[in-house]
């Protein structure tokens, strides 16, 4: 079966979608990138979906279950490199990615999701590097 990597920087994950997702695929990713944010103690995932070019219903429900999951397990969730017609199909289609916050490309999602990290942590609180 294939499988979509998951990389961890710092104490973020990144996933890049080069493949067209069907289903099955993005049911394990969703698997795996859970487990992953449990066993790394990940506070952020970055998905980049610039090589898809098509998304369907099914996926962008799978996009917010992410983020949904990613939230109860105390880390954001950013999308980068939506295409305009991949946008465009997600609004037509109705799909409001509630929990998911997006950005133009991944230096500027890593920026977001430190920027989210660092507003959710208490001055006192912050985790030692």
């Amino acid at each position: 079966m294939d499988q979509i990597p998951i990389l961890k920087i710092g104490d973020c994950l990144l996933v890049s979608i080069q493949v067209d997702m069907h289903d099955r695929l993005a049911l394990q990713l969703q698997d795996d990138l859970t487990n992953k944010i449990v066993t790394s103690r990940a506070r952020g995932v970055m998905i980049d979906i610039s090589a898809l070019e098509i998304v369907d219903s099914f996926i962008g429900r799978m996009l917010n279950n992410i983020a949904a999951m990613s939230k109860v397990l105390d880390a954001v969730t950013v999308v980068v490199g939506m295409r305009p017609a991949v946008a465009i199909t997600l609004v037509e289609l109705g799909l409001a990615l509630t929990g998911v916050r997006t950005a133009l490309n991944v230096d500027k999602g890593l920026e977001l999701i430190r920027h989210l990290i660092d507003d959710e942590q208490d001055p006192d609180d912050r985790r030692e590097e």
